[in-house]
């Protein structure tokens, strides 16, 4: 064989090699890199767009935990202020009833204070009238002598 003859037929099938090559091996692996690059791309954009979403979803979160902090710290004062109104009622209650009961107590004690001066003026006019009666040596009737016992009782 010659040498020409061989070197072109190696051309010829060289050739026949690179048009099967680009027609049916080329284009699915350009197709296949075209893809995964695509994917790629398509995946650092929703890498991005995340990472914005979590930006914003962070954001909100902050902005979240701020009102309800202040909310929170509201609703503490206002409960503050309802604990220290609850106690200044009280004390006004307290001090209402406690007036009250003084009130009752002092009542309580002039009419035990009448009654004893009763008592004691009863007692005195008995006194009074066995003491008389020890004077003069007979017995007063009560009875008869009620007027007389009714003026001395308001004497004493």
């Amino acid at each position: 064989m010659n040498i020409n003859a061989t070197l072109f037929l190696q051309a010829v099938v060289f050739a026949i090699l690179v048009w099967f090559t680009m027609k049916f091996v080329w284009p699915p692996i350009t197709r296949a890199l075209d893809e995964r690059a695509q994917k790629i791309a398509d995946g650092l954009a929703a890498a991005d767009k995340a990472r914005t979403e979590l930006a914003a979803a962070n954001q909100r979160v902050e902005q979240e935990l701020a009102s309800s902090r202040n909310e929170t710290a509201a609703r503490l004062a206002d409960a503050e202020r309802r604990a220290q109104q609850i106690i200044e009622d009280a004390k006004l209650r307290a001090a209402d009833e406690a007036s009250k009961i003084m009130a009752a107590a002092k009542a309580d004690a002039e009419q035990q204070v009448v009654q004893a001066r009763e008592a004691l003026r009863d007692q005195v006019a008995v006194l009074a009238v066995k003491g008389a009666e020890q004077i003069l040596r007979k017995e007063v009737n009560p009875a008869v002598h009620a007027d007389l016992l009714s003026r001395l009782k308001t004497e004493l």
